[in-house]
C-alpha cells in the first residue's frame, strides 16, 4: 500500500497539485469563509469523489481570527461553533464523508483540565453537537487542556460515555505526554478502540511542530501498528510561501511504507 494520503484547502491549484500523485484519501482543511460559500465546499468533494479519491473535511480552527473554544464565554463564538456544525454535518451527511472537529485548541478557556466544572460543561456542549449529527464528526485531541492526552479523565469522563469517534492526531498526543513514548503507547492502547482516523504527523514533543516523519522524536516503528488499518493522513506544517508544495508529506509518506513495525516499544 502507498499510503498517499494528503492535506490540503479549497485552492484549485493545490489540490490539482496533490491529484498527481494519485493520493487515496484528501483532507480538506476549511477556513471560516468557506462556511459562507457550502457550495464550494460540496463541489470539491464531489469533484474528488468522482476522482476516486476518499474526503475528509476539517472544521475551521478560527472565527474571527480567534482560535475556537467549544465551552467559549463568548456566546457569539459558541452561536458560531454550534451554526458551524450543522453546516458541514449537512454536507458530511449529503456527501457521506466525515468532518474533524477541535473542541478546543491549546491555551484556550478549556486548558485546565483539572476544573472539574469546565469539564462537565464540555462533555455537556459535546453532547449538543452530537444531538446535530452524532455520525459525521471525528473528534481531535489537542496538545494541552480538557480534549488532550495529558488529561486523565478525558476517556473515563467523555470518549467512553459518549463513544465519541475520534481522530487522533499522533503529535498532539505526544506533546500532551511531554514527549514520551512508553506513554503514547500507553494513550494509544487506551484510544485506538474509538479511533476511526489519524493525523499521522512528527513531533519534538515540545510544541506544535507538525515535522515530517523521522524528523522528530516519535517512535514510528511503535506507532504504526496502531494506525495502519485506519484512515489517515500525512498532517505536516507546509512552508508558508508555497503550500502547492506538498513533498514534506509525500516524503512522509515514503517514509512510513519504509518503517518495520515494532510489536512493543522498549
Amino acid at each position: 500500500m502507498s499510503y498517499i494520503r494528503l492535506k490540503t484547502g479549497l485552492n484549485a491549484d493545490h489540490i490539482q497539485e496533490r491529484l498527481t500523485y494519485h493520493p487515496e484519501i484528501i483532507e480538506l482543511h476549511l477556513v471560516e469563509d468557506d462556511l459562507y460559500h457550502p457550495e464550494r465546499i460540496v463541489e470539491c468533494v464531489q469533484w474528488l469523489k468522482s476522482k476516486d479519491v476518499r474526503v475528509y473535511l476539517h472544521h475551521p480552527m478560527t472565527y474571527k481570527g480567534q482560535y475556537l473554544d467549544i465551552i467559549s464565554s463568548n456566546q457569539e463564538m459558541r452561536d458560531h461553533y454550534d451554526w458551524s456544525c450543522n453546516v458541514l454535518a449537512s454536507i458530511c451527511q449529503q456527501e457521506g464523508i466525515k468532518c474533524v472537529i477541535h473542541c478546543h485548541y491549546a491555551s484556550s478557556e478549556s486548558s485546565d483540565y483539572q476544573d472539574r466544572a469546565k469539564r462537565k460543561e464540555t462533555r455537556k456542549r459535546i453532547e449538543t453537537v452530537l444531538q446535530i449529527c452524532e455520525k459525521s464528526f471525528l473528534w481531535e485531541d489537542t496538545t494541552g487542556g480538557i480534549f488532550s492526552a495529558e488529561n486523565p479523565f478525558l476517556l473515563s469522563e467523555m470518549v467512553d460515555p459518549l463513544q465519541l469517534p475520534l481522530n487522533i492526531d499522533i503529535s498532539h498526543s505526544f506533546i500532551a505526554l511531554k514527549g514520551d513514548n512508553q506513554k503514547l503507547q500507553k494513550h494509544l492502547e487506551g484510544f485506538c478502540p474509538y479511533a476511526k482516523y489519524f493525523h499521522v504527523v512528527d513531533s519534538m514533543g515540545v510544541t506544535h511542530d507538525s515535522l515530517p516523519l523521522g524528523e522528530g522524536n516519535i517512535k514510528w516503528a511503535m506507532v504504526k501498528p496502531y494506525v495502519k488499518d485506519t484512515d489517515f493522513v500525512f498532517e505536516i506544517n507546509l512552508s508558508s510561501s508555497d503550500h502547492r508544495d506538498c513533498t514534506p508529506m509525500i516524503r512522509s509518506a515514503d517514509y512510513f511504507n519504509r518503517i518495520k513495525e515494532a510489536a512493543f516499544f522498549k
